[in-house]
C-alpha cells in the first residue's frame, strides 16, 4: 500500500495535530518538528497494530 493511502486511511494528518502536543519527556528532548514526530509515531503504531510481529509460543511441556 502506498504511504499516502496508508496515511489517508488511518487519518494520520488529523490525528497528528493532536498528537503533536508534546508529552513532558518529549518537551525535554526539544523536538524540532513535533508534528512530523507525531506522524511517525502514529504511522509506526498503526503499522504494528495492522501487522503485529509474531510472538514466540511455548508449548506447556516447554515451561518450567
Amino acid at each position: 500500500m502506498a504511504p499516502e493511502a496508508f496515511d489517508e486511511r488511518n487519518k494520520i494528518a488529523e490525528r497528528s495535530t493532536t498528537r503533536a502536543e508534546l508529552l513532558p519527556e518529549e518537551q525535554a528532548a526539544e523536538s524540532a518538528d513535533p508534528e512530523g514526530q507525531a506522524r511517525e509515531v502514529l504511522r509506526d503504531s498503526d503499522r504494528r497494530t495492522e501487522a503485529p510481529e509474531p510472538t514466540m509460543r511455548r508449548r506447556p511441556e516447554e515451561t518450567a
